[in-house]
């Protein structure tokens, strides 16, 4: 499907009108969205807008990084939208020229439809052109990282509030679920952020130019998304070093105990070992009171060892 909005001189609001209204009136600028194309209608970068064949084939073939690319007459973006259910990454093709911006994406896009909703309620002021609907089109794409981002810090608050009472497998398969969407993001915004960084610095863009402000703030929230990513990556590290640390550490106290214990029965073992051959003549089998002082031997030999182990702080 196509959708243009263009606007004409001296008129205050955009107007959605068709490619036949395109060949025959002229306008200040325009706005040609491309949102699940056929093939007939992909053909049309190519034939009717005359665009760079390589830009073109960019377009056809998803999983670029996101780019920019300049050509004779316009310029080639990519940039990359998240879903944000899913986190699957969206790629919206852009390409800017002198009065008009065209956008090329094989899936429905939200963020189209939200700076198009923009423009039809809105009023013109002379900032309208297609530098503010690309400008518009980066902060809607940019801004919904933010909330992503949230939502993945808190299931790891969450996470770190229920250590102990999550089980190893489940809090490790947690954090590592959470770094896998984190991994996900950082890998689309760090490109991201070194393609804002290219518009900022390019001296071929000067719509960017003078809306410079505007483009470095969407900049600046890049790198505070980055940042993020960062600080909450880490925070899983320290949770599983923390849990892994814990668990060692009970698991240590368990085989101090049953260590102790196996150290206390060792002499009496010994001793239950010696009376229980089967000799025919062992005198202290016929004393009168020889099973008793033998259990009174057994349990001082007990007793001054557990004194003992807990005197050199084995139960602390």
């Amino acid at each position: 499907m196509i959708t243009i909005l263009a606007q004409k001189q001296n008129i205050e609001h955009v107007e959605e009108i068709t490619l036949d209204d395109l060949n025959n009136n002229t306008y200040d600028w325009y706005w040609v969205d491309f949102e699940e194309p056929t093939e007939n209608e992909t053909k049309l970068l190519e034939i009717y807008f005359q665009f760079h064949p390589l830009a073109v084939e960019d377009c056809i073939h998803d999983l670029q990084r996101p780019k920019l690319d300049y050509y004779e007459d316009h310029t080639f973006f990519v940039i990359h939208s998240l879903e944000k259910q899913s986190l699957a990454k969206k790629e919206i093709n852009i390409f800017i020229g002198d009065n008009f911006i065209v956008t090329y994406h094989k899936q429905k896009s939200s963020y189209t439809e939200s700076v198009k909703s923009l423009f039809k309620r809105k009023n013109n002021n002379d900032s309208f052109d297609e530098y503010y609907v690309f400008y518009q089109l980066l902060d809607f794409v940019v801004d919904e990282y933010f909330p992503i981002v949230y939502a993945i810090e808190d299931h790891i608050n969450e996470i770190e509030d229920n250590t102990k009472k999550l089980s190893m497998e489940n809090l490790l398969e947690h954090l590592f679920d959470r770094r896998g969407e984190l991994l996900t993001l950082r890998q689309m915004v760090h490109p991201m952020r070194d393609l804002l960084y290219r518009i900022l610095n390019s001296h071929h863009l000067e719509g960017v130019q003078e809306r410079k402000e505007y483009f470095a703030d969407i900049h600046d929230h890049l790198i505070k998304v980055a940042d993020m990513i960062a600080s909450n990556r880490e925070l899983t590290q320290d949770i599983r070093d923390s849990y892994l640390s814990l668990n060692a550490h009970q698991t240590n106290r368990t085989m101090q105990v049953l260590t102790i214990i196996s150290v206390i029965f060792m002499p009496l073992t010994f001793i239950v070992g010696i009376y229980g051959m089967n000799f025919t003549f062992m005198p202290e089998l016929d004393e009168k009171y020889g099973y008793f002082v033998i259990w009174v031997i057994m349990l001082s030999i007990s007793i001054g060892m557990y004194l003992w182990f807990r005197k050199k702080g084995w139960f602390d």
